[in-house]
């Protein structure tokens, strides 16, 4: 039988995915803190990505691979698409 409580592989995928952009802007919050660069983005990016799971969690009722919880994380990626391009631009 298969716990309720349990991750399928899928939902484990889109969990991870969730994470890495989360995880690259507090890295992001903790550079632009230190050199002073781009401070608004950097405080602004995880606070959004915060909401935005939080609310798209909570009408999807806890379902990661609701599709409003894929939604929030292809945005976010897209996000760091560009800010990746930003910065390869810049330099």
């Amino acid at each position: 039988m298969n716990d309720p409580a349990q991750f399928t592989r899928a939902q484990h995928l889109w969990l991870v995915a969730g994470a890495i952009p989360f995880l690259l802007s507090i890295f992001l919050l903790g550079v632009s803190l230190n050199s002073g660069l781009l401070t608004a983005f950097a405080i602004g990016w995880p606070l959004v990505q915060v909401f935005g799971y939080g609310g798209s969690l909570k009408l999807a009722k806890g379902e990661v691979d609701h599709p409003l919880v894929k939604t929030q994380i292809v945005l976010h990626w897209m996000m760091l698409a560009l800010f990746i391009a930003i910065l390869v631009r810049a330099t």
